[in-house]
């Protein structure tokens, strides 16, 4: 997306996401995997309440949603 003269350009950076967390533990094995919360704009990491909880999330890898700009939750940190 291109805006006017003096505005930066912004574009998202690719997530690949995943309904089971298995798949994405295999695609990302030097990584951890967190639950992304899309309409909340954020993560969840394993051992927090909302881990793996709703409809609108997908499992990813942390440096993707780290590198698309979600940021971490601070509910349920132990």
């Amino acid at each position: 997306m291109v805006f006017g003269a003096g505005m930066a350009e912004v574009s998202a950076l690719p997530l690949t996401p995943f309904r089971d967390e298995a798949q994405a533990r295999r695609y990302c094995p030097g990584d951890k995997v967190v639950w992304l919360d899309f309409r909340k704009g954020v993560y969840y990491a394993k051992g927090q309440k909302r881990y793996g909880q709703g409809f609108d999330g997908s499992f990813v890898c942390l440096n993707e949603a780290r590198d698309s700009l979600y940021r971490r939750s601070l509910l349920g940190l132990r």
